[in-house]
């Protein structure tokens, strides 16, 4: 444990300039945009600036066409300034009643009428602080008009925290007024406070797209079997089952399975994982969309589905193609490209894959949903995905820090060369990265262009190209818009500049050193001043300035440099005199303490200030911050709550993934508006979760991770892990089926390891079990069909209905119906023509892939002209020459089938080989 106290803001600020060409003035001039403190690396030309400060959490920016820039705050408010030159931010609208400010929960979407502001509307999208059971009572968890909400300690990423999504538009009354609020759409069941709400964006015809996670838990495999204390399981009611009901593999369809539920039956349809599209005036479905024939409301209105977190998403211009982030388990961030129409919705394939592969905690674990999946073959791959924890096109961006991809944004045109027309830009807050995916020769973002952009950008949360087309993103962590703009030619320089000291008693005496101040292009600077804060820089030149402010209160000074070409940039500072920064303490919980998931730990913090005496309650606030860690080193950081004028409190630890640590931070705040952080970060005890199979060295999975056993995992003391022993499986030739874990548990079950834990999945033999799949009958089109039969007559490989494909690779007009007496039956009097006249054809059957015992039968029970030599999937069948006495010859063979289709072929030594019938069977293990 460590407690240390966090680097005091503005103690020695640096705060640095956009480098504008700025003319002398006398009046204040508009303020210039001020280059971002530890700025990304960029191609050369581009630089950062700050566009807009002073916010806490900003999740989402528009720009509205009169100026105006909004800006959703994850507590609920929509905050607004008035204009490029604004510096402080109003309150537009305060929705933090409604929002469930929590983990990953709150305010997350918000856009703009595309007539705004003419039409005045403004939309929002956020989770609801509402259980499902009650969802008129309003707040369930927090206090009216309060950020930094609580959920159901202890139990909120152990059980859940049941809330809801809505959708609204709000409004000011003609008469002016505050906005208010129109709920549009309420629903999107969510369990646990992760996977929430996403992005809201306007097509082209007005029509309006929002989309939202899937709602599940993220520690354990999720298929809606959690739930505790005052949380039912299954709080969303998915099948099979209702509310309170326990969900088992394979049939579950509750958890991460939200996200496939407009394919599955038993339940209303939900709108977890899914991208939809409605009429903004009323929140429906519109006519074009994929089910707008469908009778249930909310198949009317999805677009895609399977999706685990789209966070942010974004339309190519000039179409009405969604291109969408989902932010990844463990194995692949994926950006999707949805071109809605009529017809299926797409389906991204969640949880039953993770960017272009299988998810294979999900797969092992043999769930009805991802069985079907797997055989329709349905599921779209992502148009790019990388890894989670690898490379992503060279970049070298931290990736020890995880990935989470957050936001998506096209370049329309404007400043930056033309080789970034139309391309898509896309961030990840995790790595702190951006990319570029140029656009191919269609207008489509070509994965093969793939770059690093931008890399070590900020806590980047959302991403859009603002006026003229440069591009910003939301700093969630450093509460800041930022902006990456570009220079041809003669780029401004760039200003720093230190002050020593920032505040004290007055009068004060601070000397300002801008010696930090570069030009990109080599030349030299002059350094003007602005130290009493009119606006001029008049006061002072040089690279060094000292001033002394007699009288108390606060000074923005300003440093402006400039190059030859009259280029400039500007940076700026605050010194304080008559008045000093407080002092913070915590003074618990210890540097020394730990925890365990679940574990309740109490707070305790003060302040004292030099002016003001011992600082009261009201002046302290407290945050709680998850930092989600990687093994090897680095972690991301997820704000988890915030308390707001209290000395003391408590919290529950959550249940999280190893690595993971927590950090609780006190600021307190003078009158004087000064502030001063103390923090402590603690680590989780940690147990040792163990896994072996009998026999040895086969597949077995610790929370969505394979491995081959005996496999040891790193967990918090207390924490939920799901182990999964995949069935069946091959060992040395041999199939071998789950038959028991050590504890008795389910084939796929959660484990709660408060002390080191091992276990044991044994297998045993299989024994096989066949079940009919299909039986198909070779005849003419005018032959009578045998009971329980398909017909074949000849047509291509296509759909025969009745969840049956199969067919000839050629058309195949050689059938037969003898009406012979020798036939013991009408199946054995009919045939079709494999070989004949020098044309060799293949017949095909659209199967899952796995193994089948195939029944073959070849012969003519007239003619016995044939050598029959026929092979399927490689292994031969029929193979006999016909006789007076064998007219027809017959084989069961068992084969495996890896590519979705069973497939009948001539051998050589054939000759006029003819097919009679075919029966095929699936093997079950046993």
């Amino acid at each position: 444990m460590r407690l240390f106290r966090l680097i005091r803001l503005f103690l020695v600020p640096v705060l640095l300039a956009a480098g504008m060409v700025v003319p002398a003035a006398t009046a204040p001039p508009a303020r210039a945009a001020l280059e971002a403190p530890a700025a990304a690396t960029l191609p050369t030309g581009f630089r950062e600036v700050v566009a807009h400060e002073g916010l806490t959490r900003p999740t989402a920016v528009r720009f509205a066409p009169d100026g105006r820039v909004f800006v959703a705050e994850k507590s609920g408010l929509v905050r607004v300034f008035d204009g490029p030159a604004d510096r402080t931010p109003s309150t537009w609208a305060d929705l933090r009643t409604q929002v469930h400010d929590y983990f990953d929960r709150g305010l997350l979407g918000l856009a703009l009428a595309p007539g705004f502001p003419a039409d005045p509307s403004v939309y929002v999208l956020y989770t609801l602080d509402a259980d499902p059971a009650a969802p008129d009572v309003v707040p369930a968890y927090g206090r009216p008009g309060v950020a930094g909400d609580p959920c159901v300690d202890p139990t909120a990423t152990t059980y859940g925290c049941p809330a809801l999504g809505r959708l609204s538009r709000l409004r000011v009354p003609a008469g002016g007024g505050a906005p208010v609020e129109e709920p549009l759409l309420t629903g999107w069941c969510q369990q646990f406070p992760f996977h929430s709400v996403g992005s809201l964006v306007f097509a082209p015809d007005g029509s309006l797209y929002a989309g939202a996670g899937d709602g599940a838990g993220v520690v354990a495999l999720d298929h809606g079997q959690h739930g505790g204390g005052t949380v039912p399981r299954n709080p969303c009611g998915d099948p099979p089952g209702g509310v309170g009901a326990t969900l088992t593999a394979p049939t579950a369809e509750g958890g991460a399975f939200r996200s496939q539920d407009l394919r599955t039956a038993g339940d209303p349809v939900g709108l977890s994982g899914t991208i939809i599209r409605i009429d903004p005036a009323t929140g429906r479905g519109v006519p074009a969309n994929p089910l707008a024939d469908e009778a249930e409301a909310n198949a009317q209105r999805v677009v895609a589905t399977g999706l685990r977190n789209p966070f942010r998403m974004t339309l190519r211009p000039g179409t009405q193609e969604v291109w969408t982030g989902d932010v990844g388990y463990y194995i692949h961030e994926e950006v999707n490209r949805i071109v809605p129409g009529r017809g299926a919705p797409a389906n991204l394939g969640w949880p039953c894959h993770e960017g272009p592969v299988r998810q294979e905690g999900f797969a092992g674990a043999g769930y009805d949903v991802c069985r079907d999946l797997y055989a329709d073959g349905s599921a779209q791959a992502p148009h790019w995905s990388y890894p989670h924890r690898g490379s992503a096109a060279g970049e070298s961006c931290p990736r020890t820090d995880g990935s989470s991809v957050s936001g998506l944004a096209f370049y329309p045109g404007g400043s930056y060369p033309d080789a970034y027309d139309g391309a898509l830009f896309v961030a990840d807050y995790a790595r702190g990265c951006i990319w570029s995916l140029r656009a191919g020769p269609d207008g489509v973002p070509d994965p093969a262009t793939a770059e690093p952009f931008a890399e070590g950008a900020a806590a980047p949360v959302d991403l859009v190209a603002g006026p003229g087309g440069d591009l910003h993103y939301a700093d969630i962590m450093g509460g800041r818009i930022v902006r990456i703009v570009h220079a041809a030619g003669n780029r401004p320089p760039v200003a720093r500049v230190t002050a020593t000291p920032t505040e004290g008693p007055a009068p004060l005496t601070v000397a300002f050193d801008g010696g930090g101040s570069a030009d990109p292009d080599g030349g030299a600077l002059v350094h003007t001043w602005d130290l009493d804060g009119d606006g001029a820089f008049d006061d002072a030149t040089g690279v060094r300035a000292t001033r002394t402010y007699t009288a108390a209160g606060t000074v923005t000074a300003r440093l402006r440099v400039a190059d030859s070409a009259g280029a400039a940039g500007t940076a700026e500072v605050r010194v304080t005199a008559g008045n000093t920064r407080p002092d913070a303490a915590l003074a618990a919980p210890a540097a020394t303490a730990t925890w365990a998931a679940g574990q309740e730990i109490a707070f305790r913090g003060s302040a004292a200030d030099a002016q003001q005496g011992a600082l009261p309650a009201s002046a302290l606030r407290w945050e709680l911050i998850l930092r989600h860690c990687q093994e090897g080193g680095g972690c991301h950081e997820h704000p988890v709550r915030t308390w707001a004028g209290v000395a003391s409190g408590s919290f529950n630890a959550p249940d999280h993934e190893y690595p993971s640590e927590l950090e609780l931070r006190v600021t307190a705040t003078d009158a004087g508006g000064l502030t001063d952080t103390a923090a402590v970060v603690l680590r989780p005890r940690t147990v040792q979760l163990s896994v072996a199979s009998d026999p040895p060295g086969l597949a077995l999975s610790v929370n969505g991770r394979p491995g081959t056993s005996p496999v040891t995992r790193t967990v918090v003391e207390g924490a939920r892990a799901t182990v999964t022993a995949p069935s069946p499986q091959d060992a040395g030739g041999r199939s071998l089926v789950f038959d028991r874990w050590s504890d008795a548990g389910a084939r796929t079950h959660d484990v709660v390891a408060r002390a080191d834990t091992a276990l044991t999945a044994r297998f045993r033999p299989a024994v096989p079990s066949w079940t009919a799949f299909a039986r198909v009958n070779f005849q003419p089109a005018g032959a009578p069909v045998p009971g329980g039969y398909r017909a074949d007559a000849g047509a291509v490989y296509g759909d025969r209905g009745g969840l049956r494909t199969y067919g000839w690779d050629r058309p195949n007009p050689y059938a037969l119906d003898r009406g012979a007496a020798s036939s013991p039956d009408q199946r054995w009097d009919t045939f079709a023509h494999t070989q004949r006249r020098g044309t060799n054809l293949r017949w095909e059957l659209a199967v899952p892939s796995g193994e089948y015992r195939v029944r073959l039968v070849c012969g003519d029970p007239v003619r016995r002209n044939s050598d029959y030599r026929v092979d399927v999937e490689g292994v031969r069948a029929c193979n006999a020459r016909a006789t007076a006495d064998r007219r027809w010859t017959e084989a069961t063979v068992v084969v495996r089938v890896t590519d979705g289709r069973l497939t009948l072929t001539n051998a050589p030594g054939g000759s006029n080989n003819k097919l009679a019938f075919v029966d095929v069977d699936r093997r079950s293990a046993g």
